[in-house]
């Protein structure tokens, strides 16, 4: 997974949009306690830095160091750069022991997890009672521009990895063993509006940073061309209007440690 974000992390950091802040209020509501925090698959920070506002420390792991690197600095965030390969006690270790965290985030990551050793790791260090995992990513439906964002979308096909399956498809077929808590859950995730201010430069920047179009370019299809370029600004340029957009936050599913595990 480190792998698929490492030579377009700068574009990454620099595209990807922000999550709405009344998400973080909504999740922070749901916990007994507010002291730790612990951001999955962090990237450069973008949900470490919302939920800060609400938790009196935030752990941000990831196993990209480059987009570590470009992680946006916060006095209540640390950043910890967590290798593929770091056991599970370990991690269990750096976020304080059993019982410890009061809010697990993962934003548009947890599709390139190992779900059975991460789900076996957050039950372990959640508070009981009273923690609470939440897991989302966002889709790429943009209005009002579905149609052309739609035949983009396919010609990436081809070049997505299997995980990714999970995200593109809303979370709805992703495992989530935790107990309901009213936001979402296994096989039924919840579905937000997410606002975002975005130029037709912006837009061609966040379709750079996925993953699909990076493995494509490394098998020799340049996705994003200059003909394809044009032909995606001249419909934005129908379709718009005005710089702005919105789509769906979804496959948001959020819980508490199973009673009795």
């Amino acid at each position: 997974m480190a792998g698929l974000f490492t030579k377009q992390a700068a574009v990454y950091a620099a595209a990807r949009p922000a999550y709405p802040k009344d998400l973080f209020t909504k999740l922070a509501a749901f916990t007994a306690h507010h002291r730790l925090a612990w951001d999955v698959g962090t990237g450069n920070g973008q949900a470490a830095i919302g939920v800060a506002e609400h938790y009196d420390s935030v752990l941000a792991t990831d196993v990209s160091a480059e987009q570590l690197l470009r992680a946006v600095p916060h006095p209540k965030v640390q950043y910890l750069h967590t290798p593929d390969a770091t056991p599970g006690q370990d991690l269990v270790t750096t976020l304080g022991g059993e019982g410890s965290v009061d809010l697990i985030t993962v934003a548009e990551a947890v599709h390139w997890f190992d779900l059975p050793a991460f789900y076996g790791v957050a039950r372990r260090v959640l508070r009981r009672p009273g923690g609470v995992i939440a897991v989302w990513g966002y889709n790429y439906r943009l209005s009002p521009v579905e149609d052309m964002m739609a035949r983009f979308f396919n010609t990436t096909l081809p070049y997505r990895d299997p995980p990714a399956r999970y995200c593109t498809e809303g979370y709805r077929d992703l495992p989530f063993p935790f107990d309901d808590i009213g936001l979402g859950r296994e096989g039924e995730p919840a579905s937000l509006d997410m606002e975002h201010e975005m130029s037709f430069e912006g837009l061609i920047g966040m379709l750079r940073s996925w993953s699909a179009v990076t493995t494509a370019k490394q098998r020799g299809v340049d996705l994003l061309g200059e003909r394809v370029v044009k032909e995606l600004e001249e419909e934005w340029a129908l379709g718009r209007g005005v710089a702005g957009a919105e789509g769906d936050l979804q496959g948001l599913p959020a819980g508490r440690h199973p009673q009795g595990r």
